[in-house]
């Protein structure tokens, strides 16, 4: 079986239009409502591409949606399960692992100039090492891969390269993959319009209800600190939700549903303050942005990349990792000057991502690479307006 499209068009002479094919994540559609952050990403980055003029590709679960062309490579009908028994979730992930083939044998054949890698898989580090991609890493270091790499079952093509979404998480890649950079995450600002409608004594919080993302935290937290919560997004672990999330439900204690983006924006700018529990090490959490683009200020644990992201004028980090230190950052956070925290939130824009990201695209198509973003002595935060960083490997 293969993939029919109209073939890419465009050129690659000095600062043409380039021919990108964009891999996703194959667990859910590009379309809103995002199952996460991953989702959300992978639209932004093909829209904004595709807006520049760019010839844009993207090889996606079928009920995708985007300014870019999209392929499919899997059905709608299709759906992503966890915790099933391991022939079935075999059996699951060699269907995926199909449709990503599918993927890479059209981009094999094609008139691609560059890859954007965004599929979490193994797959595109055997199968297009003759081909110049950018993978960007959105987790930490994923075992089948790191792995793999160690052993030597996948050599690092010298045509690939790799960015982190944030300082924290490539910290853990770096000594695994060469050439290593960060680029912040960014968020369309236009899309998240100030809050008006605030809720005096509210909190909220928005993700995927899952044990990784700290609900069970933000609830205790909120009520130690006096206030209500109310939280957003799909209940994507049930077992979960009914033996840790529903015994917390109560007075003050709402859900309101898995919202799509606009109805999402109006909730996030609704509450006094955001909270953000992850109890992992998270490696970037747009939805913190996307609340302190909306003038909400942010009470975050101090895990993953919730520092980088947060500075004195936009909330505060817990100083711990516990429900009372969390009450204790929403207590300082919600008297924050909501201008201030949306000024904070102007740092992280989709154009100064997408900026970073069309000069790493054109350097692989150049001999000499990236001259001008060698490795510094010392990792810094990027200035205002810029999203790359570059992190030190050694």
């Amino acid at each position: 079986m293969s993939l029919e499209f109209p073939l890419p068009q465009g050129h690659t002479a000095g600062g043409g239009p380039l021919r990108i094919a964009v891999l996703s994540h194959l667990h859910h559609p590009i379309a809103s409502p995002f199952l996460g952050g991953l989702e959300m990403h992978t639209s932004l980055m093909a829209d904004e591409l595709a807006a520049r003029g760019h010839d844009v590709t993207l090889f996606a679960k079928a009920g995708s949606v985007s300014a870019a062309r999209v392929v499919d490579v899997l059905p709608a009908a299709f759906e992503f399960r966890r915790g099933m028994p391991d022939d079935a979730m075999q059996v699951q992930q060699g269907t995926l692992d199909r449709a990503l083939g599918l993927a890479l044998d059209a981009v094999r054949d094609g008139s691609f100039d560059v890859v954007v890698n965004n599929s979490l898989s193994l797959q595109p580090y055997l199968k297009l090492a003759d081909h110049p991609t950018l993978t960007i890493l959105h987790t930490p270091p994923l075992p089948w891969i790191v792995d793999a790499v160690e052993q030597g079952r996948a050599a690092i093509s010298p045509l690939h390269r790799f960015v982190s979404v944030s300082a924290r998480n490539a910290t853990g890649w770096a000594p695994h993959l060469p050439d290593l950079h960060v680029i912040h995450n960014g968020i369309r600002l236009s899309d998240w319009p100030a809050g008006t409608s605030r809720r005096p004594g509210t909190a909220v919080w928005a993700g995927r209800v899952t044990p990784e993302k700290g609900l069970h935290i933000a609830i205790d937290a909120a009520r130690k600190a006096g206030m209500d919560l109310h939280f957003a997004g799909p209940v994507s672990d049930g077992k979960y939700f009914d033996r840790v999330i529903t015994p917390r439900l109560g007075p003050g204690v709402r859900h309101a549903g898995h919202l799509d983006h606009r109805e999402l924006a109006a909730f996030l700018g609704s509450g006094e303050v955001f909270i953000a529990s992850p109890v992992w090490s998270e490696p970037f959490g747009l939805t913190a942005l996307e609340a302190m683009a909306c003038g909400t200020p942010v009470a975050a644990l101090p895990l993953g990349a919730m520092p980088e992201i947060i500075d004195a004028d936009a909330g505060r980090v817990a100083a711990g990792l516990g429900a009372e230190e969390l009450a204790d950052a929403m207590t300082a956070a919600r008297g924050l000057d909501r201008s201030q925290v949306r000024r904070s939130a102007a740092r992280f824009s989709a154009g100064a991502m997408v900026d970073s990201y069309e000069v790493h695209l054109r350097s692989l198509l150049q001999p000499e690479g990236l001259p001008s973003l060698a490795q510094p002595a010392g990792f810094s935060r990027p200035q205002s307006g810029s999203a790359e960083a570059a992190l030190p490997l050694s």
